[in-house]
């Protein structure tokens, strides 16, 4: 049975804040898939990693609720294929699985491995195209044509809690390689402000918190400020655009924001222009 040593990866850190929100009264979502990756130990590093500081745990929630949301609008727009970018320990090709829908999802080995002996463990079967490798520097479209995808059908790519760890010319390279070798595509993807990265929020906390990613390993190193500026370069245009704060105050109303970390994370949507 492959094994991960270290839970304190960024992957268990967020899979264990997705399984607290099934605890929720009211929960954004229900994953009833990601506890079969979880034990006490992930559980202690998420303790760890959001102690005194909850908006880095809703931070997570808010964003898989847009993200489930946009998955099924594009999934009633006909969407076949459906491209998981640094997937982590996502569980959409099994909660979200629809006829004649293909998932590509892409990872390090080491996560592949621990994520299908897992599902396979617990009797979990999807329609789920499982690629290792590193989607940056492997060079993307090639790795999804080797592995079946079909760059004339209509899909979708999620980019979840990856933008922050790259750098600009990466981001640029992944959303022109989309724009160029794929037909009909939306993308959505979330992303953080120059002032989270640079550290200029003035919240001491939010700042804590962006230490305990590079403490791990993690730094965050990519802000945007302008998304329309970066999705023109990219020759995409922004088709939608919120904060996690607004999305906090819809999704969760009448709870009252802590620090400015949620007004310094958003999420869009991207299509090409």
């Amino acid at each position: 049975m492959t094994e991960i040593q270290d839970v304190r990866g960024t992957a268990f850190i967020v899979a264990e804040f997705r399984a607290w929100e099934n605890a929720a009264p009211h929960p954004l979502f229900v994953d009833p898939v990601v506890p079969i990756f979880l034990d006490a130990r992930t559980r202690a590093a998420a303790e760890r990693m959001v102690a005194g500081f909850p908006p880095g745990e809703w931070a997570v929630h808010l964003r898989t609720r847009y993200l489930d949301d946009h998955l099924d609008l594009q999934l009633t727009k006909g969407c076949r294929q459906v491209v998981i970018l640094g997937s982590g320990l996502d569980t959409r090709g099994v909660r979200k699985a629809a006829p004649g829908v293909v998932y590509f999802e892409i990872d390090d080995k080491d996560i592949i491995d621990f994520k299908k002996a897992r599902l396979k463990r617990a009797g979990f079967e999807a329609p789920i195209v499982f690629i290792a490798g590193n989607y940056v520097t492997d060079g993307l479209m090639g790795m999804l044509e080797a592995n079946g995808f079909d760059r004339d059908a209509p899909s979708y790519v999620i980019w979840e809690g990856n933008t922050m760890y790259l750098t600009k010319p990466a981001v640029l390279g992944v959303l022109q390689a989309l724009r160029r070798h794929v037909g009909r595509c939306a993308i959505s993807m979330d992303y953080m402000s120059e002032e989270i990265i640079a550290g200029r929020t003035g919240d001491p906390r939010t700042s804590r918190f962006v230490e305990h990613f590079a403490e791990m390993g993690a730094p965050w190193r990519f802000g945007v400020d302008d998304l329309g500026a970066l999705a023109g370069e990219a020759g995409m245009a922004v088709v939608d655009n919120a904060k996690l704060a607004d999305l906090h105050h819809a999704y969760r109303p009448g709870r009252p924001l802590e620090g400015a970390f949620l007004d310094n994370y958003s999420i869009c949507t991207l299509e090409p222009a």
